[in-house]
């Protein structure tokens, strides 16, 4: 595959669009103000990243521990049949909250507080759920977060100031409606650990797991063996507790260290293809008149 069809694959993948600029990402660039963040932001750097690739891939499958979460996805959620679709609204929220104006930030916010409002209903337990329940609310925002996180620590070119970034997410977070979201490394921790006794395996959330770690033909058979370096990585970093329930094991501590230099490898070179930033953070940049 040519440079330029791996650059128009990946992008059109993550957007929609060939270009990386389906219209939602255009508006990035129109005049506004800095918006939640800015450039000195941590959160900039982080999401600026392509180590969110793998840590996206390692947030759905913790979330996937959460039976109440789980059912939510399963009941309302297209990602089997337009696992695409979900991936691009997903970079959406992300990407604009990070890099956005206020307005945008705050117009994708309330979208989501909408959308959640009419997930509810009945988990297999006979539980009721609600994506409003700030404790799955919560769970979401922790495993997106410390995902990110933990991914940026392993793959990011540069050191990460931790505490900063989680006090960053924290503003993203309660845009959605989490309830007094961590604002530290230590406190992050903490949350997760608070969920032990609500986590759970089962077989609905080992093949949540296999779909994930494998979604052909779901996704473009060119996509698929990039993909399955992420998911290798990303499976590599989940913690301990995570590994019985989703049906995965922990690999020895020489084959996590292969794992790791040859997904950064192939991060640096989709990088070097991709260019020095992404299209959003290059239209952001330019928004602010500041040099990308």
């Amino acid at each position: 595959m040519t440079t330029q069809a791996i650059r128009r694959t990946f992008r059109r993948i993550l957007s929609g669009d060939d270009q990386g600029q389906p219209p939602w990402v255009r508006a990035i660039g129109l005049p506004g103000d800095v918006g939640w963040f800015g450039p000195d932001s941590v959160v900039w750097e982080v999401h600026g990243s392509l180590a969110t690739l793998v840590g996206g891939v390692r947030a759905l499958l913790l979330q996937t521990c959460h039976p109440l979460a789980l059912a939510g996805v399963e009941q309302h959620s297209t990602y089997r049949t337009d696992p695409l679709g979900r991936l691009q609204r997903t970079n959406q929220f992300v990407t604009t909250t990070t890099f956005g104006s206020s307005n945008q930030a705050e117009a994708v916010a309330a979208a989501v507080r909408k959308v959640h409002q009419s997930v509810v209903g009945t988990a297999p337990d006979g539980r009721p759920y609600a994506a409003t329940d700030p404790r799955l609310l919560l769970w979401v925002h922790l495993t997106l977060t410390d995902s990110m996180l933990v991914a940026a620590q392993h793959y990011h070119r540069r050191p990460v100031d931790a505490d900063a970034y989680v006090a960053d997410m924290a503003v993203t977070g309660g845009a959605v409606g989490v309830v007094d979201p961590p604002r530290s490394e230590v406190e992050l921790k903490a949350a997760l650990e608070s969920f032990v006794g609500e986590v759970a395996g089962g077989q609905e959330a080992r093949e949540v797991a296999r779909f994930l770690r494998w979604p052909y033909p779901a996704l473009p058979a060119a996509a698929m063996p990039p993909y399955l370096m992420l998911a290798r990585a990303a499976t590599d970093l989940l913690p301990p507790w995570a590994h019985p329930l989703l049906g995965t094991s922990p690999n020895p501590s020489l084959v996590r260290m292969v794992d790791q230099a040859t997904c950064t490898v192939m991060l640096r070179g989709l990088q070097a293809v991709l260019g020095p930033r992404s299209v959003a953070a290059t239209l952001a940049y330019q928004r602010l008149g500041v040099p990308a």
